[in-house]
Parts: structure tokens; sequence; C-alpha cells
């Protein structure tokens, strides 16, 4: 891996790890109880905090096609939270989350930043950069 790709590497790195400990402050500080959804974002982003922390130090240039395989999947699951958070024709057909809501908005910081948005945009940045760590990367 060349030096322009690890350091795209460490930037999806960092992202990932800020929005880990961002949900854990949510969750364990501000005591905001996660909906299923929410979960399954954490469950999502949670690896991949280990998977660039081990591809940065073994300078494996698959971490970035893992990077793409996750971000996807966690930006489907995102962005489908906030839409049905925001979205009312959405709202009526959300699924049943547990005992917390999916629909509930424990922050709602200037009328659009719900914890789904912050989550959607970690997804979206770590997906963004994985593209261009993978292109970088052949570069070799």
């Amino acid at each position: 891996m060349n030096k322009k790709a690890e350091n795209l590497a460490v930037i999806s790195w960092v992202i990932a790890l800020v929005a880990t400990l961002g949900s854990l402050y949510f969750s364990e500080i501000k005591n905001f109880e996660p909906c299923l959804l929410c979960w399954y974002q954490r469950i999502i982003m949670y690896p991949l905090v280990l998977i660039y922390l081990i591809g940065i130090i073994i300078k494996d240039r698959k971490v970035f096609i893992y990077g793409v395989v996750f971000s996807i999947i966690g930006f489907l699951t995102a962005w489908y939270h906030y839409a049905i958070q925001k979205v009312t024709l959405l709202q009526d057909s959300s699924p049943s989350c547990g005992q917390v809501s999916c629909l509930a908005q424990y922050i709602n910081w200037g009328g659009f930043i719900t914890i789904p948005f912050l989550a959607g945009t970690a997804f979206t940045l770590i997906l963004i950069i994985s593209v261009m760590g993978y292109k970088y990367s052949k570069e070799d």
C-alpha cells in the first residue's frame, strides 16, 4: 500500500472510531437506548475500526474492499433509518423496533441532524474514501 492509500485508510479508521465512540457516548453517557436499526448500524460500524486498524498495520490494500462492502450496507441502513424518521409517508410502514421506536429522535440539531444522519454521513465518507483508497492502492 502506498503512502496516499495508507493515509486514506487512516482517515477511514478515524471516522469509524469517532462514529463508534459517538454511539457509545449517546448510549452510555447520555443514556439514549438504541433502537433496532441503531443496533444494526453499530454492528456494521464497530468492525470497521478493527478492519481498518489491522489493514493499516499489515498494509493490506484489500482493507478498502472490506470498507466498501461494510459501508454500502451501513449507508443503506442508516439512510433508510433517517428516511423513516423524516419522511412522513414512510413512517406508517416503519418496522416495529422493540422497546424504542425507530422513529424516536433523541437529537434533532438544526431540524435535520439526527443520530442516523450522523451514522449515514460517516458511512458515506468511509465509502467515498474506500473507493478512492482502492484506486490509489493500485498505483503501487
